[in-house]
């Protein structure tokens, strides 16, 4: 098959995340199953562009690649340059694979793509989510849906990377065709070496932002009565930054926080294989490929209902689910505090559940049957 990918932004740009991560592993396992994979991106790397040449085709492990130059930051990735070529050469494509929502880029380019007649799925990455209609800029994103998004949607394949955004998506748009494939993630294979903490230690490893719910678990921190640490690793604005860490100081637990900033792959999965436990109570999250990597080095979870992996993470007895109230938060923090058996388990025995339940083989084939359909 010839596949079309388009994203905002294409690895080396890792500073985004797990979308980043995910898009490219996908990419390079339909490529090296045989398929032509091409990607269209810009040259977006948080506040900087990428060194590379716009509109010059790329190899990047197997993947043909082209970045293309945006005109405007983060939010829009404006791009006519992506447009022009994609006008060009969507109809030569048997799949157009979107990812996100609300970029303007992503907008256009699903407009365009629609025009080919070739079929065109969108995988909104929790961009379509109750939480993200009832923040920000909310009166913006219901006017922009209603006079154009819905339309546009409604035409396309909806990928869900779990089975509760699925759901989300279904009830904005009643119908919508689509379907639930999980994110495929590039996951080490060294041997796991847990050093013990004389310090009960826990690691929030993503993007610092106000849906992630670390003022909750600040909180939750504060009213313990167990020495515990906690280390944040990611990127954050800075204004708001400052505010997680003044109230740090107002709930006096400045003292019990480790910030660690952006952290590279390699330090990324030794500060989770070095944890005791991985916490992410955030309001909204579609997927969470951290939840993924933390399983997968030994160490349990701790989540809230609203993370996609939710679900998964109770089925398997992989960790705790929390509300987002503060004393929920609190009752699991104790639980996994003092449940060392399950620690104990899920450090002998997470690897080969998420082994299973995410072999990369089976998902490229299940993404190619979702492809053919």
């Amino acid at each position: 098959m010839k596949i079309l990918h388009i994203i905002p932004a294409y690895k080396p740009a890792y500073s985004y995340g797990g979308p980043t991560e995910s898009v490219s592993r996908l990419c390079e396992g339909l490529a090296a199953n045989g398929h032509e994979v091409d990607v269209y991106a810009t040259t977006a790397n948080g506040k900087t562009e990428l060194d590379v040449i716009p509109g010059k085709v790329v190899n990047v492990d197997g993947v043909n690649v082209t970045y293309f130059k945006r005109y405007s930051g983060d939010k829009t990735n404006v791009s006519p340059s992506l447009w022009l070529k994609l006008l060009k050469t969507a109809k030569n494509y048997d799949v157009i694979h979107l990812h996100s929502w609300w970029n303007t880029l992503i907008v256009v380019a699903a407009r365009i793509s629609l025009f080919s007649k070739t079929k065109v799925i969108v995988a909104p990455r929790g961009m379509l989510s109750k939480y993200i209609f009832a923040t920000g800029k909310s009166n913006h994103k219901k006017l922009i849906h209603n006079l154009i998004g819905r339309k546009i949607l409604s035409k396309c394949v909806l990928h869900a990377t779990a089975y509760s955004e699925y759901l989300e998506c279904r009830e904005l748009i009643p119908g919508w065709e689509g379907f639930v494939l999980p994110n495929i993630i590039s996951l080490p294979n060294f041997e796991i070496v847990h050093n013990e903490n004389e310090v009960f230690t826990i690691i929030f490893l993503s993007r610092i932002h106000p849906k992630k719910g670390l003022e909750k678990l600040f909180e939750a921190i504060s009213q313990l009565d167990i020495n515990l640490k906690l280390k944040i690793a990611g990127t954050a604005d800075e204004e708001y930054l400052k505010e997680l860490k003044d109230l740090a100081v107002k709930l006096n637990i400045d003292s019990k926080i480790e910030w660690l900033g952006w952290i590279d792959r390699v330090k990324k999965f030794n500060e989770l294989q070095n944890a005791d436990l991985f916490i992410l109570v955030s309001l909204n999250e579609n997927f969470a490929n951290v939840v993924i990597e933390a399983l997968h080095m030994g160490t349990a979870v701790l989540i809230s209902e609203d993370v996609g992996l939710a679900d998964f993470v109770k089925e398997k007895n992989l960790g705790w689910i929390s509300t987002h109230e503060v004393d929920n938060i609190v009752k699991n923090l104790k639980d996994a505090y003092y449940d060392k058996e399950k620690l104990k388990f899920i450090r002998q025995h997470g690897r080969k559940v998420i082994e299973q339940a995410f072999r990369e083989d089976v998902l490229v084939s299940q993404y190619v049957e979702e492809y053919k359909k």
